[in-house]
């Protein structure tokens, strides 16, 4: 049988998701809304957590499509 080895999931906390986007939370809550922000996991009844592979993939996916744009124009 295959081995299959698990990565640890970690959670940020709305603070944490806030300091590395550098968006501020409406910005945010507005992005999922429209589907173009990860959305938030519950982790119980009051209190929510992003998944840290999820927002740093968005922000790669950011950075890249900046970079895209910035070689077209030269």
């Amino acid at each position: 049988m295959a081995e299959q080895r698990h990565e640890a999931v970690r959670f940020l906390r709305l603070r944490q998701v806030k300091e590395r986007c550098g968006l501020g939370r409406s910005t945010i809550y507005t992005r999922i809304k429209k589907g173009t922000f990860p959305p938030p996991v519950s982790l119980g009844a009051r209190a929510v957590g992003w998944i840290e592979r999820e927002i740093e993939e968005h922000l790669a996916g950011l950075i890249e499509r900046s970079r895209e744009g910035r070689e077209s124009r030269t």
